[in-house]
């Protein structure tokens, strides 16, 4: 594991433009190390910025190849959908083939067969130990990153690479602490100061792996922590930090 690389910038914009920057840098990298390169993407409003700049650039796009972290229950049409939000701002307007575009089932009746086949096509895709070379992540509030929810039993799963999330009954699928800490590049954009408490939990010598989940995240490859001012200000006085 490499140590984060923290990086606070003094606005959103300023930090989109930031990942937008690594992420190219990431995409280049893979295709021409290993001829093609797999993201996983993270939902919610921060990155949904960051997919509208990829959408207006010239990459190799039949290079890459697209999965999730994590989705809500629901179909790919309905407005909570991750794949939806990313489809309609990103993957709809640049020519990365269809079979390329992994989107996580939601359409089993029962949740933990949705897991297991998304598993099955990381297998598939990436090889029995899956590695992506981009992982985009979020973070709550309360700590919890992809769908690994506090106190959650998702988050101590060890033996499967994708499990059932629960937010409030409700259940999302979600990729599991131990294939991010396989991929390359792990990448988290965190904006706004209700973030304040969870990141310094996350970045607390004692706090517990299991109440902030997103302190599980501890990839082989490269960790980047890219906050806006607002969030920031909990972690700044950290010795790694560089502020923009």
């Amino acid at each position: 594991m490499t140590p984060a690389q923290i990086e606070i910038y003094p606005d959103r914009p300023a930090l989109v433009a930031r990942s937008l920057e690594l992420v190219q840098e990431c995409i280049k990298t893979a295709v021409a190390e290993r001829g093609k390169c797999a993201i996983a993407l993270a939902g919610g409003s921060t990155p949904k910025p960051l997919y509208e700049g990829l959408a207006k650039l010239d990459l190799p796009w039949a290079n890459l190849h697209i999965f999730w972290g994590d989705e809500r229950y629901v179909p790919v049409d309905h407005p909570d959908s991750n794949a939806g939000m990313a489809k309609a701002v990103w993957l709809d307007l640049v020519p990365i083939p269809p079979t390329q575009i992994h989107i996580m089932p939601t359409h089993f009746e029962q949740p933990e067969d949705a897991a297991s086949a998304y598993e099955t096509l990381l297998k598939d895709v990436l090889g029995y130990q899956p590695t992506f070379d981009i992982v985009l992540l979020g973070m709550g509030d309360d700590g919890h990153t992809l769908s690994l929810f506090p106190h959650t039993e998702a988050v101590t799963v060890s033996d499967r690479l994708v499990t059932v999330g629960n937010k409030d009954g409700e259940p999302r699928i979600t990729l599991t602490a131990p294939v991010v800490n396989q991929s390359r590049c792990v990448l988290f954009l965190v904006s706004g100061s209700n973030k304040q408490p969870a990141l310094k939990a996350v970045f607390s010598a004692d706090a517990d792996d299991l109440a902030f989940p997103s302190r599980t995240i501890r990839p082989e490859g490269e960790l980047w922590w890219l906050l806006d001012a607002a969030a920031g200000a909990a972690v700044k006085t950290l010795p790694n930090v560089r502020e923009i």
